[in-house]
């Protein structure tokens, strides 16, 4: 099992304590100091100077929040991440294991250890309106009191902290793009009208880059560039440093005489919308989900706090960008499908580990038409390291891939025409009984799900137990949410429509066009892991009846990549469970098939053949 070496973050942790404390830095002593994962943009992935959390803790993940007291300091994280953090923190750290039942919130465990008065500092740039809000009112009815602390204390003790990303932004054409960024801009005023705003503050940087079909690599795996914008009812403010914007972007943004986008440097929104009273007659719509530092320079009363449009505007892809995640998935399962009949000819030779099978995997995706990048950083797994849901391998972790254990890799890659990410568990000698019970039940959640019709504005979290009643059946779960949505060459995970036990007050229903993941797993701690991950599309179904005029939907798997026969337990399946293998089997073989045969990929078609074959039960 991977052994992380934890970092000592001892003289860390007596720098933070010393700057809570001084009233040179802060206006009065601190009791608590909060470190949220995200940026000033709420991201998921972070570019290195952002990585805060991360310095003051050791912890890796991309999800976790820390919290550091005068004689304490504690991270929450969720089941993701629970046996990375247990080896990753060092011995000044609890850990906190969200989703566990008796775990307190970070607001009830201060409450506990904090006396009535204390003050808790948060830099307020990092945190979201809607993750303010209910923690002050919990420390509030506890005696204490959340403080914006402008100045970052975490950057006050990071004495080699990298410096901002300074990438080119480049744009996505309209034969990816599918709609111009002025179609765009005019389908976001017409909601604007609809909530009586005269101004529209996106902060998100997924949103932006979808929003002018610009893109960029400020972070890594994802072709974004930390920027925000305002969009007016007659103006559009870009605000991005401009040493970022090319002639090609700036003709691309400057080109309609109509709808011209202003570009001023990045440093300068929080001025802007300081001084927006002044002169925008309407209400400023700025989501919850942006950073209560930039949210609360607007009065709350002149405030539209929902979510911005743009997110389900993104989700909901068009026709070119469907076509365009069609294509790539073809791309990636060619080279997938090269990769597995590699691994089943090299793993028996006994000289392969996870890092060499990353870079194996990374290396036949470059060789695709429009590769960017990777998607995410690729989690090839072995053995006990499967069991880490998020597992990473490095120099320190790496072991061997063999013929003895089962073989998780979740990868994915950036391409110009769309966005992909696809688990599948493998076995390369004799798969334990065990073993192929636990991945035939999560393969009958996951052809649960994938062969659910709903009404068309179903919510995720009302068909997430479809994916795991296989596995409750015989006392087995998994701790993470089943599915999400994903960009179009943008971020790999995307919502605002998600597949979880958990709800989001922001959560919206499936629609038709919508990219989703189905994504069932099990974890055995110590022991293997399994997952079988698909991006689908919603599609509509010819229903015999329509309730109250309803459409209705279902999911159309993108991804074709064979799921190792060797690892079905067929004496589990249905009859309807071996005709949907059999049907999904033979669509990979029709449609990468022939491309495997166009691309003189013998060997990866020989594979492909053999692991398609129909299931006779």
């Amino acid at each position: 099992m991977a052994t992380y070496t934890p970092k000592n973050t001892t003289a860390i942790l007596q720098k933070l304590r010393f700057f809570m404390r001084s009233t040179e830095v802060v206006k009065s002593p601190l009791q608590a100091y909060i470190v949220p994962s995200g940026d000033a943009h709420q991201s998921e992935y972070l570019a290195p100077c952002d990585c805060r959390r991360q310095h003051v803790s050791g912890f890796t993940g991309s999800a976790g929040t820390a919290v550091v007291t005068e004689h304490y300091a504690a991270l929450w994280t969720d089941g993701r991440y629970h046996m990375q953090a247990e080896q990753q923190l060092d011995e000044n750290w609890t850990l906190m294991r969200e989703g566990l039942s008796a775990i307190p919130t970070q607001a009830e465990w201060l409450a506990n250890i904090l006396p009535e008065g204390a003050k808790v500092g948060v830099d307020p740039f990092l945190l979201s309106v809607e993750a303010w809000t209910p923690l002050a009112n919990q420390l509030s009815n506890s005696g204490q009191e959340l403080v914006p602390v402008k100045q970052n204390l975490v950057d006050l003790v990071w004495v080699d902290r990298p410096l901002p990303p300074l990438s080119k932004v480049f744009i996505q054409d309209l034969k990816y793009a599918g709609k111009t960024w002025q179609e765009k801009i005019h389908d976001v005023r017409q909601k604007m009208e609809g909530k009586e705003a005269a101004l529209l503050v996106v902060t998100a940087l997924d949103e932006i880059a979808w929003l002018f079909n610009l893109r960029g690599s400020d972070i890594v795996y994802n072709p974004v560039f930390m920027a925000y914008a305002l969009i007016g009812t007659d103006h559009v403010t870009l605000y991005v440093d401009s040493a970022k914007v090319t002639p090609e972007v700036h003709e691309h943004l400057t080109v309609d005489e109509h709808t011209r986008v202003t570009v001023h440097d990045y440093s300068e929104i929080s001025d802007h919308i300081s001084k927006l009273q002044s002169h925008v007659a309407g209400k400023v719509w700025i989501a919850d989900q942006s950073s209560y530092g930039l949210a609360h320079l607007v009065p709350r009363k002149h405030r539209v706090t929902d979510p911005t449009p743009i997110p389900l505007m993104k989700a909901l892809k068009n026709s070119v960008e469907i076509e365009g995640m069609r294509n790539c998935h073809i791309k990636d399962a060619v080279a997938l499908c090269e990769l597995f009949a590699w691994l089943e000819d090299e793993v028996p030779k006994g000289e392969l580990t996870e890092l060499k099978v990353a870079d194996k995997a990374e290396q036949l995706r470059r060789q695709q038409k429009d590769f960017v990048s990777l998607s995410f950083a690729t989690i090839s797994s072995s053995g006990p390291n499967g069991a880490i849901i998020h597992y990473q391998p490095s120099e320190v972790t790496d072991r061997p891939v063999s013929v003895d254990e089962l073989f998780l890799l979740d990868s994915g890659a950036q391409y110009r025409d769309g966005t992909t990410d696809v688990t599948r568990t493998m076995h390369f000698g004799e798969p334990p009984q065990i073993e192929k019970e636990c991945h035939t039940r999560v393969l009958q959640g996951h052809i649960a799900l994938d062969s659910l019709v709903l009404p068309a504005g179903t919510k995720g979290h009302v068909i997430d137990c479809n994916a795991r009643k296989a596995l409750w059946e015989v006392g087995l779960d998994y701790l993470h949410g089943t599915g999400h949505g994903v960009g179009s060459f943008l971020n790999v995970h995307e919502g605002p429509h998600y597949v979880s036990f958990r709800t989001r007050p922001t959560e919206v229903g499936l629609e038709q066009d919508m990219m989703v993941t189905i994504e069932p797993g099990y974890y055995e701690d110590g022991l293997f892991g399994c997952r079988v991950e698909n991006v689908c599309v919603m599609v509509k179904v010819d229903t015999k009846h329509r309730f109250k005029g309803k459409d209705f939907l279902t999911f159309e798997a993108l991804t074709l990549v064979p799921i190792q026969q060797k690892m079905i337990d067929t004496s589990l399946l249905t009859g309807n469970e071996v005709s949907w293998l059999n049907r999904y089997h033979a669509k990979c073989r029709n449609i990468i098939g022939p491309v495997l045969q166009q691309q003189d990929k013998t060997r990866a078609h020989a594979w492909l053949l053999k692991e398609t074959q129909p299931i006779v039960k």
